[in-house]
């Protein structure tokens, strides 16, 4: 299996579980990894047969910034599902970090991984 990723996805939305966190946008950074087999685009040199990383930051983009969840896992576990349904993919595993919501430290968030990682 191939891995194709996309790291430190900006992306501006309302999320938290606080009165004034419901009132502000709050950037979230998305990493993501994404299983594949890259042989088909490789040997076609078609973005067609490749799994199109910037279809997939700007669906996450629109998706993301337009949504106000509370919590960051109900956020990451709906986003992955959004990749894996609507662009094919197997197996991921997506970082969602939430700067500055612990004063002390650079980032909080969740790391999960979905899916079967083929051999």
């Amino acid at each position: 299996m191939d891995i194709v990723f996309i790291n430190d996805l900006r992306i501006a939305t309302v999320i938290g579980i606080y009165d004034w966190e419901r009132r502000i946008r709050q950037t979230v950074c998305l990493d993501l990894e994404m299983g594949t087999d890259i042989r088909p685009a490789a040997e076609s040199e078609t973005i067609e047969r490749a799994l199109n990383y910037q279809a997939i930051a700007e669906r996450l983009t629109e998706f993301v910034g337009a949504s106000e969840f509370q919590l960051i896992e109900t956020l990451a576990e709906r986003c992955a599902a959004l990749v894996m349904e609507e662009f094919g993919v197997p197996w991921l595993r997506l970082r969602l970090t939430k700067p500055g919501a612990v004063k002390e430290a650079r980032g909080v968030g969740v790391l999960i991984e979905r899916g079967r990682r083929a051999e």
